[in-house]
């Protein structure tokens, strides 16, 4: 098995890895990089191939949520570089990643020397070749390969996809958030024990405090800008944070009675609120039913007013959602510069700020001579980093590792330093070999496929009686009968513990495989496969170039 990383390496920003195993290649997301302006926004798809020719190297692109770092390049891989093949999403994903990739393509048109890399018709044509996922559901990719999404709880339909071909599998996270919010329910997935897991690590050091502590101190800092006469800029992205910001909103003001006005500068963001009423199914249970009275339920967002520039100097406390989330562009960074040097007002961020963005320096602390649009400002306002992403933290990290139990691990989507220290605690605390390639870098992992052997009749006719010992011990509390232990495998001792949970999971392949090895049949294999060396290693030799 081989992973090139040509995003989100070491890195927060285009998530796009592309994996070969099983004779067949797949992409893991076509994001962008928020940070950018130049080539490097981009993942650099020459990798793959040098001469183009993507649909012949790539068998299948998977979207696992509708973020631009997740999908932002979609449209040029398709309608630029010429990739044909499918895309598989899931039905949110589908209906609401086309208003995200407008909205960044009409930032790029107002933005002086940074041009579209795309046409908006490719937007359309990208998404028409997209082929739709249900989570829980699996569907036949090609020949021997299927996917299954489960949720991944970080926005509406993101999900994390599991991929299998013949006997190796793929999970792969995307963005995730173990933790349950008012929109939606945490990440839900089983024991699917990979090959490999690759993970996301955008906050691999931090463990947040208490949910309500963190809403807490962030509604406290909202309400003194507003009672002391200040305005709030809030930059959001239209899709995700903004929804579950804007239920934190509606409550606090219907439970303390203010009347500050609450304005969204996004036309998109009604077009969004739309799609998510209709995806309902989509969201928790509680946005569903929905308390009584309560005018946002079902996102209804009744209190929320559309924002208007003649609005921006207009004396009074008012809160405003403002796109983009990093203060790159558009009306959140000409909002900024207005409100900025007036110390009643606050500059609220509650998502992750990508390296290079305002939002990045303002959350490093730079206050003074702030270089914006060519021009100097003085930063006079508060700023408070809220910490509401919908990223797991490193006990969620952990805790998913834990539960996917994968035979080795690769973290992407997060910083260096954070990531190293991620990838020594999964290996000391689990046991599991943990990577952390660079942009560009390729690795190979070793994969526990399975080999057809020949064997003889009477080691097959031992397989019945393993399997019942394996049975008979995971009733019996998990150790297996000493006459099955009595080759001096060790692994044998804890074998009806593992039944127990191969039972429960309904996994009778694993069972067979356990009852193979008790049996004699790995010796058998190992006998049989001790003349396959050089025939893997011509197999690593023709699987040198991506593009064959």
């Amino acid at each position: 098995m081989r992973v090139l990383v040509l995003g989100a390496g070491q890195d927060v920003g285009k998530s796009c890895v592309v994996v070969r195993f099983g004779g067949k290649t797949f992409m893991f997301d076509c994001g962008m990089h928020l940070g950018y302006q130049d080539e490097r926004r981009f993942p650099d798809f020459s990798l793959l191939s040098p001469s183009g020719g993507f649909t012949s190297v790539i068998d299948a692109v998977f979207i696992s949520h509708f973020h631009l770092d997740h999908v932002g390049a979609l449209p040029y891989f398709t309608e630029v570089c010429g990739y044909h093949g499918p895309v598989y999403m899931t039905h949110p994903t589908r209906a609401i990643a086309p208003l995200m990739l407008e909205d960044y393509h009409k930032v790029l048109l107002n933005r002086p020397g940074s041009g579209p890399v795309f046409a908006r018709q490719h937007i359309g044509a990208c998404m028409a070749k997209a082929q739709l996922m249900d989570l829980q559901e699996t569907l036949q990719v090609c020949e021997d390969c299927e996917v299954t999404a489960y949720s991944a709880g970080h926005v509406l339909g993101a999900a994390i996809l599991h991929l299998r071909v013949g006997g190796e599998s793929v999970v792969y996270t995307g963005d995730f958030n173990t933790v349950p919010d008012r929109h939606l329910a945490g990440a839900c997935v089983g024991w699917l024990r990979p090959d490999l897991l690759i993970c996301e690590s955008t906050y691999a050091t931090s463990v947040r405090e208490s949910k309500v502590a963190r809403e807490g101190s962030m509604m406290a800092a909202v309400h003194q800008a507003v009672a002391s006469g200040g305005k709030v800029l809030i930059p959001v992205f239209a899709v995700g944070r903004a929804q579950e910001l804007l239920l934190l909103l509606d409550e606090f003001w219907e439970r303390t009675q203010l009347q500050v006005p609450i304005y969204f500068s996004a036309p998109m963001a009604v077009r969004a609120n739309q799609y998510y009423r209709l995806l309902l199914n989509w969201a928790s249970g509680r946005v569903k039913q929905g308390p009584p009275g309560r005018r946002a339920a079902g996102f209804g967002f009744s209190r929320v007013l559309p924002w208007q520039p003649e609005l921006l100097h207009q004396p009074g406390p008012c809160v405003l959602f403002a796109t983009p989330g990093m203060l790159q562009g558009g009306t959140s960074l000409e909002v900024f510069k207005a409100w900025a040097p007036d110390p009643k007002n606050l500059v609220l961020l509650p998502s992750y700020q990508v390296a290079g963005t305002l939002g990045r320096r303002l959350m490093l602390g730079q206050r003074k001579g702030l270089l914006v649009d060519k021009a100097t400002i003085d930063v006079n306002c508060k700023v408070f980093y809220a910490t509401v992403s919908a990223h797991a933290d490193a006990k969620g990290i952990l805790q998913l590792v834990q539960q996917v139990a994968p035979a080795a691990a690769l973290l992407v989507h997060g910083e260096p330093d954070k990531m190293a220290f991620m990838s020594n605690k999964i290996h000391s605390s689990l046991g599991i070999k943990c990577f952390m390639p660079a942009i560009g870098d390729e690795v190979e992992v070793s994969s526990s496929g399975c080999t057809p052997v020949q064997t003889s009749a009477q080691l097959l006719r031992k397989l019945p009686m393993t399997v019942q010992q394996l049975l008979r011990a995971s009733e019996g509390g998990g150790s297996v009968a000493q006459g099955a232990a009595a080759g001096g495998d060790e692994q044998a001792v804890s074998a009806g513990a593992a039944a127990a949970g191969w039972m429960q999971q309904g996994d009778v392949g694993q069972l067979v495989q356990a009852a193979m090895k008790l049996a004699g049949l790995n010796t058998a294999a190992a006998a049989a496969g001790g003349g396959s060396a050089g025939s893997n290693a011509q197999q690593q030799q023709q699987q040198h170039q991506w593009c064959q």
